[in-house]
């Protein structure tokens, strides 16, 4: 198809990329066509084939391949005047509130757009951590193959191995104590909706899951933000705020903590139990994340025995989004409650997926593929740190690990200026403020490590950020 220089100082990985777009550009691949495997292309130009991973997950990111799972990887088909059609349900910026946007932004993956704010990894990536093998053995082996019904608690095999890895973090649970979810957000609307009423106060981080605010808020809640800090939550603020509100829960992500990548330490979590018993508070303890953590760190389930903890987390950032499986963990009387309202909301969730999640789990593969993608993780963390560190980003307190930058922005830049002007750069951006119950003004963006470390994303930020540099000097020799 084409040869590389060795000789040359640029990358193998940029080799490859600008090949293979100079042959879509002159439709010698034309739409629809289908590339080599990752695999193979890697064997033909004899490079790793993490080298050409690299490569297509940036002609990914700009629009020019899409990647069809396990069925490989094709050049994107073009209108004549090479725009897509737009989407009649597609939301504009201004029409709902910022996180719901910027969600469907992340999911539509329009042609492009390089998502450098998403919450979710590429798909090439995840595309070989459910085989297709899995999803063939799911059907053999379920009860009655697409007739098969799902018990509203899930599949008691499934939440059998989910149990053995709950304890695999220190979490002494059951299967008897878990529920199954579409994911996290799934989770979220379920506690909701069982234990929360018009009028309720419920403590939240700042910063913390945007998506999170407007659902509390859909329900009536008042919502009142507790710093959230390199160890944890402020605790000072959160005993202040128990005293003053009397909340009736509180939203706590423990570990790798969207958006900062922060994880709590054992005697700050403590101190929150401490705090939920004295006051008599719930908590909801988020997980989502906790896959992507390579050194084991304390969670509240594991701490309380799930006494006042509501423990939840899912697969779908780290195995699969196609499955949409998550799950929550909590005492026999909440558990109750929350299966109740599952079965009033949606009934059960779906066989299908149960059995090719738990084929997944019983193959024992899990734990390889979390390691791969640690490593992959942590490479992209480097790259990407050191990318926009050099195009202006600073990062006073990284996080260890996970798919996250929290980056603070030079003081004199409009970071909400900043963002519509990527957007319309087809980069997509997440202001701090975004991640605020209150919208308060921030000078932070969320960097996802992934798509951070594309030298796009580099030189449009530093372009940026030297030109506000410039007016700075230009205004203190004034």
């Amino acid at each position: 198809m084409f040869s590389l220089d060795r000789t040359s100082p640029v990358a193998l990985s940029k080799q490859i990329e600008d090949q293979l777009r100079q042959l879509v550009e002159r439709r010698a691949l034309p739409g629809g066509s289908k590339l080599m495997s990752i695999r193979q292309l890697a064997t033909q130009l004899a490079v790793s084939t993490n080298t050409v991973v690299l490569a297509y997950d940036r002609l990914v990111a700009a629009g020019i391949i899409d990647s069809h799972g396990t069925a490989g990887f094709y050049v994107r088909a073009r209108s004549e005047d090479g725009r897509s059609a737009p989407d009649d349900a597609a939301l504009e910026a201004g029409e709902e509130q910022e996180p719901v946007w910027l969600v469907q932004q992340a999911n539509d993956q329009r042609a492009g757009v390089l998502l450098a704010s998403s919450g979710a990894l590429p798909p090439t990536w995840l595309q070989d951590a459910v085989p297709a093998t899995a999803v063939q053995r799911a059907i053999a082996n379920s009860s009655a193959g697409m007739a098969s019904r799902c018990p509203p608690q899930g599949l008691p095999e499934l939440r059998e191995h989910i149990a053995l890895l709950l304890q695999g973090i220190g979490a002494p649970i059951d299967a008897g104590q878990i529920l199954t979810t579409f994911g996290g957000t799934h989770a979220i609307d379920l506690i909701c909706r069982s234990f929360l009423q018009p009028g309720d106060t419920v403590l939240v981080e700042d910063p913390g899951f945007f998506l999170m605010f407007g659902r509390l808020r859909q329900e009536g809640i008042r919502l009142v933000p507790i710093k959230r800090r390199p160890q944890g939550l402020d605790l000072d603020a959160l005993e202040a705020a128990c005293r003053e509100h009397r909340p009736r829960m509180l939203f706590v992500q423990t570990a790798l903590h969207n958006p900062t990548g922060w994880s709590s330490s054992a005697a700050n979590l403590h101190r929150v139990l401490m705090l939920a018993q004295q006051y008599g508070f719930l908590i909801a303890e988020d997980d989502v994340h906790g896959h992507f953590q390579q050194a084991q760190s304390t969670r509240l389930a594991a701490l309380s025995g799930l006494d006042g903890v509501i423990y939840y987390s899912s697969f779908c950032k780290a195995l699969s989004p196609a499955l949409r499986m998550g799950y929550l963990a909590a005492a026999p009387a909440l558990l109750k409650v929350l299966m109740r309202t599952k079965i009033h909301s949606v009934m059960t969730t779906p066989a299908l997926n149960e059995y090719v999640l738990l084929e997944v789990l019983r193959a024992g593969n899990l734990r390889k593929h979390l390691d791969r993608l640690q490593r992959k993780i942590m490479a992209a963390r480097s790259a990407s740190t050191r990318q926009l560190s050099a195009a202006g980003v600073q990062f006073e307190q990284p996080g260890d690990a996970g798919i996250f930058l929290w980056g603070t922005m030079p003081d004199g830049l409009d970071v909400d200026l900043l963002v519509q002007d990527a957007y319309r750069n087809k980069i997509l951006l997440t202001r701090g403020a975004a991640f605020s119950a209150n919208d308060v003004p921030d000078q932070h963006v969320r960097f996802n490590v992934a798509f951070s470390q594309h030298p796009r994303l580099g030189n449009y930020l530093q372009e940026r950020l030297q030109a506000v540099a410039a007016v700075q000097v230009r205004f203190a020799r004034a």
